[in-house]
């Protein structure tokens, strides 16, 4: 039995849904990943996943280019034959739903991470490119043998009001989820200075403005806080932020700016905070896996940051675009580290029962067989 991801690069498949792909082969599924490969073929293949390179194009939309691409993944579908496939993320979801319902694949599965920068711009070219997505969603997800998991239940709420989704074809599945055993609490590093990690794309709509804005009201009241900043840049997306910017506000010491990094756990163990002012998410992986090292967080009050942020309970929030309450947040559990140990167990135990790797696969599995109409691959441990 087969099942295919279609996602749009192969490092987000890595990052965010490589234990769900391990999950379905473990449990019997040949693996299929259909995606654009830039740097991670080996990682992928050497799962024992068979990887179909495809030309997705970011940025730039052209009528030739996305009829190019629609039949490139009709050609796969009709190939392959797979009995189900797996979406992730708006131009997967558009053009994979639309290429399964033509070429008769009989499961459709559709994961939305967010609505995105269409859904959060005020930019005239997003504004008009939401209105033909709306429309395409309302064709495509209501559709009996689609669903489609949104991580969290505003977003649910806002594709069904704006798309006219109808609720029974959604579920609520909370992201990729965190593991919980390579992410552990540990004792808190000496102070100061007080560190605080934001893990992030260096893009506007992350809150990263805000961010350095909070950085230089600390520095302006002498606090000794230092906001790490570890994420790489991301040109093709609009809300990319210009590079001297970024290292302005970093020479200038409101922010320490470490570029990408992978050595996530490590980092987390040298910090005694997480930060992310994103201005909307679906689940973001950054707070889950500050949940899960135990960590205290400070996030903005907007629909997915909340799911994993409670205030008062594993953390702060704070208003959308209001650096100066992120900045009094920040120092608020920068004076108080009975407080922040309090959030960060809070915060662990809420990463445990509700957002590990298992108990988020578990829930997609069972969508799956749901989805086959109970049908199960043969065997497991195996990939065809």
């Amino acid at each position: 039995m087969k099942i295919l991801y279609f996602v749009t690069e192969d490092w987000y498949f890595c990052s965010h849904r490589l234990p769900m792909a391990r999950a379905a082969r473990d449990a019997g599924f040949e693996v299929l990943v259909l995606t654009r490969v830039k740097d991670h073929a080996a990682q992928i293949e050497a799962e024992g996943f068979r990887l179909i390179p495809i030309a997705i194009e970011r940025g730039e939309v052209s009528l030739a280019g996305e009829w190019r691409l629609l039949r490139a993944v009709m050609a796969v579908y009709r190939r392959e034959r797979p009995d189900i496939v797996h979406h992730v993320a708006m131009k997967p979801v558009a053009y994979g739903t639309t290429a399964a319902l033509l070429t008769g694949v009989g499961a459709v599965v559709n994961a939305l991470a967010g609505l995105g920068y269409l859904f959060t711009s005020r930019h005239l070219k997003a504004r008009v490119l939401k209105q033909v997505v709306r429309l395409a969603f309302k064709l495509l997800l209501n559709r009996k043998r689609v669903r489609t998991i949104m991580q969290n239940r505003d977003d649910r709420a806002a594709l069904c009001q704006a798309a006219g989704v109808d609720e029974s074809q959604t579920v609520i599945i909370a992201g990729s989820g965190v593991d919980i055993a390579r992410l552990h609490p540990t004792p808190e590093p000496p102070s100061p200075p007080i560190r605080a990690l934001t893990l992030s794309r260096v893009l506007w709509d992350k809150g990263i403005g805000e961010l350095a804005e909070a950085g230089r009201i600390l520095k302006e009241r002498g606090e000794s806080i230092e906001l790490m900043l570890a994420g790489g840049r991301d040109p093709l997306n609009p809300a990319c932020i210009d590079e001297a910017q970024v290292r302005q506000w970093h020479e200038a010491g409101w922010i320490n700016w470490l570029g990408p990094r992978s050595d996530v756990a490590e980092l987390l163990a040298q910090c005694h905070m997480a930060i992310l002012p994103s201005h909307r998410e679906g689940l973001p992986k950054a707070l889950l896996e500050a949940a899960a090292a135990g960590l205290p967080m400070v996030a903005n009050d907007v629909p997915g940051c909340r799911e994993v942020t409670v205030h008062e309970q594993t953390g702060l929030l704070v208003p959308k675009g209001d650096a100066r309450a992120l900045a009094d947040a920040i120092a608020r559990l920068a004076h108080d580290p009975s407080l922040r140990a309090q959030y960060g167990a809070a915060a662990r135990a809420r990463a445990e029962t509700q957002f590990a790797e298992t108990v988020v696969t578990e829930q997609v599995l069972a969508l799956y067989v749901d989805m086959l109409g109970g049908r199960r691959p043969q065997g497991g441990e195996s990939n065809g």
